[in-house]
């Protein structure tokens, strides 16, 4: 699927895109606005998740618990303007699907009626009841297990999860009752390699790793991170660009043209 397409990337086309029945590894990228998202999509991303990862990557918040609701639909509806054939990824942010079922189907609601296709959400076999609700209203719904960061309180800290045998079995059986309860895909984020084998190898739906290795059947990352434009990323992280620095640069000579009146030149006035 990571190939040029001929149609828009679907939620059916996604969940059939198993590594192991022979389909390439599935591509995500992490993207907040229209800009952001043209750039993914003429990159040939299968999907484009508007995380709740805004507040501290566009937002300047320290973690992702500042952003609403409203934020997300904000930035959701920003990255559909864009029209991308990849398929858009709400994620739903910290207390908009802990506290009852009702409340989750109707702030998924807000996601999908500002131009997601599917929504996701963190958390393993305690957020079962909502995803049932969820795909009961026709709402396609992607987990997230590992390292979730709307947890981070309870974690003490961003940290490696499932580090030893009974936290792994726990996580595997988390994800398998997720994919029971109805989820299409499942991102799996800061584990250990075999763990995240493990949870790739049990399920039936495609599992999208971030710190997960190389055996999930596929990857996302961050566009700011993959671009340089963050100024400081995780391990897992690989920079394809360092953009930060070229766009100083350009505002710097820019800066530099102004003050030395060689900008405007006659060819960028109005005559």
């Amino acid at each position: 699927m990571s190939e040029p397409r001929s149609a828009p990337v679907t939620v059916p086309k996604v969940r059939a895109a198993k590594v192991r029945d022979g389909h390439p590894p599935l591509v995500m990228v992490t993207a907040y606005d229209a800009p952001g998202a043209r750039i993914a999509d003429a990159g040939g991303v299968d999907m484009i998740l508007v995380g709740d990862s805004v507040a501290n990557v566009v937002l300047g918040y320290e973690d992702t618990l500042q952003v609403t609701i409203e934020d997300m639909a904000h930035h959701v509806a920003a990255v559909a303007r864009a029209r991308p054939g990849a398929l858009i990824v709400g994620d739903l942010p910290w207390m908009s699907y802990h506290v009852d079922t009702a409340d989750t189907v109707r702030n998924a609601a807000l996601l999908i009626r500002a131009g997601a296709q599917c929504v996701k959400l963190e958390g393993g076999a305690v957020r079962a009841p909502m995803v049932e609700a969820l795909v009961k209203a026709e709402i396609p719904v992607m987990g997230h297990i590992g390292l979730t960061p709307q947890s981070v309180n309870a974690f003490g800290g961003f940290r490696v999860q499932a580090k030893d045998d009974e936290s792994a079995r726990l996580l595997v059986e988390g994800a398998q009752i997720l994919v029971d309860s109805g989820i299409f895909a499942i991102v799996v984020e800061a584990v250990p390699e075999k763990v995240g084998a493990a949870v790739t190898e049990a399920l039936e739906v495609p599992t999208i790793g971030i710190g997960a290795g190389p055996h999930c059947d596929g990857q996302v990352l961050v566009l700011h991170d993959l671009l340089g434009i963050t100024p400081k990323t995780a391990k897992f992280v690989r920079r394809y660009a360092e953009m930060a620095d070229a766009a100083t640069a350009a505002v710097a000579a820019y800066a530099a043209d102004v003050r030395s009146g060689a900008f405007p030149a006659d060819s960028e006035v109005y005559h």
